[in-house]
């Protein structure tokens, strides 16, 4: 599996959507953990794209198997040549 290069780094939450995740009447964990799910769905549709399947078809071997990889990535070619830019 190939990961792409990208240009920019992806945007998991938008600054729309943080603005009507803080407005919405949740508790403090339930915002942090709302974030988490819509950055999380992004993340996914990316790890289903690359091995061409649907997200619901996705194992979780597949998923730790996109962050080894997506590490490897990291460590041997540097922070840009990553999906992930942290």
């Amino acid at each position: 599996m190939e990961l792409p290069s990208q240009q920019s780094t992806p945007q998991f939450l938008t600054p729309e959507e943080a603005v009507k995740v803080d407005a919405a009447l949740l508790s403090s964990p339930e915002k942090f953990l709302t974030r988490i799910t819509i950055s999380s769905l992004r993340l996914l549709k990316q790890i289903a794209q690359e091995y061409d399947v649907k997200i619901e078809e996705l194992t979780p071997q597949q998923v730790i198997a996109w962050f080894e990889k997506d590490g490897k990535i990291r460590r041997e070619q540097g922070i840009e040549a990553a999906y992930l830019k942290w």
